[in-house]
This record gives C-alpha cells, sequence and structure tokens, in this order.
C-alpha cells in the first residue's frame, strides 16, 4: 500500500532515509540537514516533491520521493524518481511495481525519469520489465549548496 507522507511522519521519514541513504543504493550520506530540508519541502507543497510511505501488512516497508519539472526534451511534464527505498525484509513482494503502477495511473508525465547504481541488477531488472531504458547522456552536477551553509 502507498500513502503521501504526511507531517506525523516525520521521524519515520528521516529514519527510512537515513536507511537508503547508507544502503549500497547511493554513492554516499548526505547531511541529516538535506533529508530535513526535503522533508520540510514534502510538506510545505507538491509542487516540486511528491513522497508516499510503502506499507506491507501496515507496517512501514519503505518510501517513495518524486521530483517534477518540465522538459522541453519531451514537451511537458517529468517525473524523475529520485528516491525509491524498499527494506530489505520486503523487497521482492511486489511494492516497487506497485510505486510505478501508481504513478502512472496518478501522475500523468511526458517522461518518467531515474538513475540507479549500475550494480544494482536486481533494480534494473525490474526497471527494464517496467519499459525503461538507458538513456546515454553524462551528467554533470555542480553541487552549490555545500558552498552556501
Amino acid at each position: 500500500m502507498l500513502r503521501h507522507v504526511e507531517k506525523k511522519d516525520e521521524s519515520l521519514f528521516m529514519e527510512l532515509c537515513d536507511e537508503f541513504y547508507h544502503s549500497d543504493a547511493v554513492l554516499e550520506p548526505i547531511p541529516v540537514s538535506y533529508i530535513q530540508d526535503t522533508f520540510n519541502e514534502i510538506i510545505r507543497s507538491k509542487d516540486y516533491l511528491e513522497c508516499f510511505i510503502l506499507e506491507f501488512n501496515n507496517e512501514p516497508a519503505g518510501y517513495a520521493l518524486l521530483s517534477k519539472s518540465f522538459s522541453p526534451e519531451v514537451g511537458g511534464p517529468s517525473i524523475w524518481f529520485e528516491e525509491i527505498y524498499v527494506r530489505p525484509n520486503y523487497q521482492g513482494k511486489g511494492l516497487g511495481k506497485e510505486v510505478f503502477a501508481y504513478v502512472n495511473a496518478n501522475i500523468k508525465a511526458a517522461r518518467y525519469r531515474l538513475e540507479v547504481e549500475e550494480d544494482n541488477q536486481r533494480a534494473i531488472a525490474l526497471y527494464e520489465r517496467l519499459g525503461y531504458k538507458v538513456l546515454p547522456y553524462m551528467q554533470m552536477v555542480n553541487d552549490r549548496k555545500e558552498n552556501n551553509d
């Protein structure tokens, strides 16, 4: 089951993000203040971010975090699956597929996009089954927040 994150979920969200950012799914952890800023933005508005708690048998099993933008490249809204985290004990129970099915049915976009660690073969296999393909771009970033803190 998926449900929108609410203010009462703050400690759960922080806990799940900490687990995600200390897993093999990411290159390195991020500062706790960034996670807090993310939660604050989720609660403030759904303009840029939308977040869901994943539950299995009424137990918190993970979360999915989406970013929204407009992509001139596809001439419409773009949804970026920023983070999808399923706790190890709940993996293989269809929660990832449920996230994609919900988003495809309820959040219309011209493009759905995600990134994945190359060695995360289980996730890659799921994404390929769902119709995702490699986009042959090299990504570059200029992280400014660290310089302004």
